[in-house]
């Protein structure tokens, strides 16, 4: 018998971003989280994900985390370029132009300063990103953070989850008692195998060894300006190098060919040197060993009962694009304010059955768009000609193929308009189609649409705030014609308990993509449904907004 049992609301496994982005939306409505990590409070995550995406920071926007992110990383005026060289300090192929934090705002003419946004993307790597994310949700009231703590099993039943906690540092074992519990644990996820979902899809792609590494003067070997990412192409070896803080610490990816077997049948320092263009008397110290497998595997189910994984314990995939956590992160908020909803008791239980609706087959999308880009670049990388870096003419009229080549193979990836702003769901209960097919997107390009299931186009308000900066925590009614009655949807909503936010727009504030007087919207800011006036029984709307009437066809809910 356990001496001691916690209570919350919702236990979340696991303190990374995506854990931590789950608390924080969960407390930002009143829900009481506790947060099982098995790592030490501050302990530094490893050197993974560089890039938040821009649909992320709009969410770390709504959270009220997105400018104490941005003050991190690199420092403000390092060119967060994507570049192409023969080696690291080698002749540049090609760029993609992305601005520095300082310009991040305000800088025109690159192939992502156009984005429909108020929060563009931001290059920081995972160890400054998670500290900051890390004491911000400690901070909020009704989070209780629980380091060196491992949940080694659960029960269920249809009251709640009793989840078994180990103290790691003391042997300690105790239950937490919740209502819903949430597996953030990563790729090895002890919450998916403990509840019986599996992986399925392509175990490896390709092998990656990388080493996170400190090179003093590295930088200034660098010839012509520097960047966030290089690519080193040669006939030698392939590899990536990132810039982790701007001066003297690098991330090495050494891309390990199809016939290579495993992480150690290659010279790690060789092919570093390799990649960096350095001989045998540039110095450098591996800080850490970071390889990894890229994979596609997605989960063949998110949910058993009360319990629900998100992040990599859901997916794991080539993280091209920046899509691994930034995937997991957009779980978290689409789970988020479902379980927020149930919890304030103003939604169904039904309506967490479009959690795993909507995510699982978008999870599937951008694997396939993150392992396509994969196979693609091992392609390129086993075609690198044996005279890119010859003098002359001859190699330059080489290179500047081989440039425009990369250029266009790689903006859709380092610039992926498309999986930020382009994806939508499909076939969710809690969504009223209206007939009219969703746009097509790919991984770089998008059509703003208020489609049900579409993210809501972003504009900016008449008094200077952003869209979504107004939008309400629960679901929020952009109204461009008063004469429009929406008494009816109002009262049937308050009758419901249903929070529901109103935001009357002037026709010509509205950019392309809005044809309807009425667009409804939820927290994450899709489109649940639109139309000329009010359905007539505004009551069945709100029912199927609320989860209690999956089975009302569309057409009774047409307005």
């Amino acid at each position: 018998m356990n001496q001691q049992t916690l209570t919350a609301d919702v236990l979340i496994v696991g303190a990374g971003p995506v854990g931590l982005t789950l608390a924080m939306d969960l407390a930002s409505r009143g829900v009481r989280v506790v947060i099982a990590e098995t790592r030490r409070r501050g302990e530094p995550p490893s050197v993974k994900c560089n890039h938040v995406a821009a649909r992320t920071m709009e969410q770390f926007r709504r959270l009220g985390v997105a400018q104490k992110v941005r003050q991190v990383g690199l420092p403000e005026d390092y060119p967060n370029d994507v570049v192409f060289r023969t080696s690291f300090t080698g002749q540049e192929l090609t760029r993609i132009p992305i601005p520095c934090r300082r310009d991040r705002y305000t800088a025109e003419g690159g192939p992502d300063t156009w984005w429909p946004t108020p929060e563009p993307p931001h290059r920081i790597n995972q160890i400054y990103l998670e500290p900051i994310l890390l004491e911000h949700a400690a901070a909020l009231p009704g989070v209780s953070l629980h380091d060196r703590t491992q949940i080694t099993g659960f029960t269920q039943d249809d009251d709640g989850v009793v989840a078994t906690a180990l103290g790691l540092d003391d042997g300690h074992s105790f239950d937490i008692r919740c209502r819903y519990m949430v597996g953030c644990d990563g790729g090895s996820s002890t919450v998916r195998k403990s509840m019986g979902a599996k992986l399925e899809g392509t175990p490896v792609i390709q092998r990656v060894q990388s080493t996170y590494i400190r090179a003093p003067g590295l930088l200034e070997r660098v010839p012509g300006t520097p960047a966030w990412s290089c690519y080193a192409v040669n006939p030698r070896r392939c590899g990536t190098v990132f810039a982790i803080d701007g001066q003297d610490r690098w991330l090495v990816h050494n891309h390990l060919n199809p016939h290579e077997p495993d992480f150690e049948s290659i010279d790690r320092d060789q092919s570093i040197r390799e990649i960096l263009g350095v001989g045998p008397d540039f110095e450098y110290e591996v800080i850490s060993k970071e390889d990894w497998v890229g994979r596609r595997l997605v989960a063949d189910r998110f949910r058993q009962g009360r319990v629900f994984l998100a992040g990599d314990a859901a997916h794991l995939w080539v993280p091209y694009a920046g899509y691994g956590m930034n995937a997991g992160i957009a779980d978290a908020v689409n789970l988020g304010w479902l379980l927020g909803a149930c919890i304030q008791g103003w939604a169904d239980e039904q309506a967490l059955d479009a959690y795993e609706l909507e995510r699982q087959p978008i999870t599937e999308q951008v694997s396939h768009f993150a392992m396509d880009h994969a196979q693609k670049m091992i392609r390129a990388r086993s075609a690198v000609p044996p005279d890119i870096e010859a003098p002359g003419p001859d190699g330059e009229a080489l290179r500047a193929a081989m440039g425009q080549e990369a250029y266009e193979l790689n903006v859709q990836q380092f610039c992926c308009a498309g999986l930020n702003f382009g994806y939508f769901y499909a076939d969710s209960p809690l969504i009223v189609s209206d007939g009219e097919a969703p746009p097509p997107y790919t991984m770089g390009s998008f059509t703003a649409s208020t489609v049900p299931g579409c993210r809501a186009p972003h504009f900016w308000l008449e008094d200077g705030r952003s869209l979504y900066d107004a939008f309400g925590p629960g679901y929020t009614l952009l109204r461009s014609n008063r004469a429009v009655d929406i008494e009816p949807l109002l009262q049937a909503a308050r009758q419901a308990g249903m929070p529901l936010a109103v935001i009357d727009v002037a026709a010509a504030q509205l950019p392309e993509g809005y044809r309807h007087p009425l667009v409804l919207c939820r927290a994450d800011q899709h489109v649940v449904w639109r139309g000329e006036r009010v359905p007539e029984d505004a009551g069945a709307l709100v029912a199927r907004l609320c989860g209690r009437a999956h089975a009302l066809v569309p057409e009774a809910l047409s307005g």
